[in-house]
């Protein structure tokens, strides 16, 4: 597979279909990217599993650090690599151990390791290198345009602000004016 590129395809069925993300790297520093993550996927109804051997024990965002993969204690759908691309490869090492293996890989922004892919899809696992799946659910959502950011759009008109909180969007959208809109998009804008 070709690892500059992603089909959205690709990306909208990895995220749909994953309902547990373990976080290599977890920081419970609120400033840190993988903070900002952990808790965007949080709020979007997925399982997150924050692991960080110098946290273990400790909680964040009511979810309890483990030291390591195989102290989770069950099966888990994602890896998201929040660390270096040359510790990538003990850590997928550790991921292919587990029983069963998780379905993706997901290695961070910054963070690639085309030897660590190949074998992650040697064993017949899902890979995607140098995204953010917050990033990503953002985008094909349309949430990051629908927030403001990306709308190619300058202006120093204030944003409407929502009634009811945040809009929760979902990743069935086909596009940024609406289209394809589910069921559960128009409860959520009907509350």
């Amino acid at each position: 597979m070709n690892h500059d590129r992603y089909d959205d395809d690709y990306i909208r069925t990895i995220l749909r279909s994953v309902r547990s993300i373990a976080v290599v790297g977890a920081s419970p520093n609120t400033v840190r990217p993988s903070y900002f993550l952990f808790k965007y996927m949080l709020e979007r109804g997925y399982d997150m599993i924050p692991v960080n051997p110098g946290q273990a024990g400790k909680q964040m965002l009511g979810k309890t650090f483990v030291a390591s993969l195989q102290e989770i204690g069950r099966p888990v759908d994602m890896i998201d690599i929040f660390r270096a691309s040359e510790h990538v490869m003990p850590i997928v090492d550790a991921a292919l151990a587990l029983t069963p293996p998780p379905r993706v890989i997901w290695m961070q922004l910054g963070v690639r390791n085309d030897a660590a892919a190949t074998k992650i899809e040697a064993a017949g696992i899902k890979v995607v290198m140098n995204r953010c799946p917050k990033i990503e659910y953002g985008r094909l959502s349309s949430e990051i345009s629908w927030m403001g950011v990306n709308s190619r759009t300058l202006s120093s008109k204030r944003a409407p602000v929502p009634v009811h909180g945040v809009q929760r969007l979902s990743l069935d959208r086909q596009s940024v004016t609406g289209a394809g809109t589910t069921a559960a998009d128009r409860a959520a804008q009907e509350k």
